[in-house]
C-alpha cells in the first residue's frame, strides 16, 4: 500500500478531498499488513500540518482519515504528498535544508538559515545518510539517470534539483516505509 497520495499535493486540495469524497481516495485497496481488501472507516486523527501560516490563518488542525481492516483488526491511514509521515515539518522545509546540507553548509548555518533547531538538521542529516544506499538502488532502478552520479551526495544534489522531494518519497514510497 502506498502511504503516500500524490495525487494531492497540498494541504487545501487535501481537505476538499476529505469533504467532498467522503475521503474515498484515501481509502486503501488492501490493508497493508494482512493483504485483506475491504477496508473499513474508522474515524479520523488530526495533525497540526500547516506550519507556514500565522495562527489565525492557519489550517489546523489537518484532519487525517483511518481505516479499519475487518480480517486482522488493524488501523491504517493514507496521507496527501505534502504531509511527511512521522514527520513534524513538511517535505518541502526538509528539502531546503538537506539541500543546504549537500551544497555544504554547516550544520549550524542551517540553523542559522532555516530556524530550524540544530537536533533536526542533524536527524534529518542523519537519516538520508543512514538511508541514502537503499533510496539510492531504487531511484537508479526507476530512473536509469540517475546512475551517472557515483558520490552520494552529488547524486542527491542532482535528484533534489531535478524533482521536488516529495515527489522522490511518493515514489520510494511504492517500494519502501520512507521515513
Amino acid at each position: 500500500m502506498h502511504r503516500i497520495l500524490a495525487s494531492v499535493t497540498t494541504l487545501e486540495q487535501h481537505l476538499i478531498a476529505v469533504a467532498a469524497t467522503d475521503g474515498d481516495i484515501y481509502r486503501p485497496l488492501a490493508c497493508p499488513y494482512c493483504g485483506m481488501g475491504g477496508l473499513w472507516r474508522h474515524g479520523c486523527y488530526y495533525r497540526k500540518a500547516d506550519r507556514d501560516t500565522n495562527a489565525s490563518e492557519s489550517l489546523n488542525p489537518v484532519v487525517v482519515l483511518r481505516y479499519l481492516c475487518p480480517a486482522c483488526e488493524r488501523t491504517c491511514s493514507r496521507l496527501p504528498l505534502c504531509m511527511a509521515p512521522r514527520r513534524w515539518f513538511d517535505w518541502a522545509m526538509q528539502q531546503v535544508v538537506l539541500m543546504l546540507l549537500l551544497l555544504g553548509c554547516s550544520v549550524h548555518q542551517c540553523w542559522r538559515s532555516t530556524g530550524r533547531a540544530r537536533s533536526t538538521v542533524r536527524r534529518w542529516r542523519d537519516w538520508l545518510h543512514a538511508r541514502s544506499e537503499e533510496f539510492c538502488f531504487y531511484l537508479r532502478s526507476r530512473f536509469p539517470e540517475l546512475g551517472r552520479h557515483g558520490d552520494r551526495d552529488a547524486f542527491w544534489r542532482h535528484v533534489i534539483e531535478g524533482m521536488s522531494l516529495a515527489t522522490v518519497m511518493a515514489w520510494l514510497d511504492r517500494d519502501l516505509v520512507v521515513p
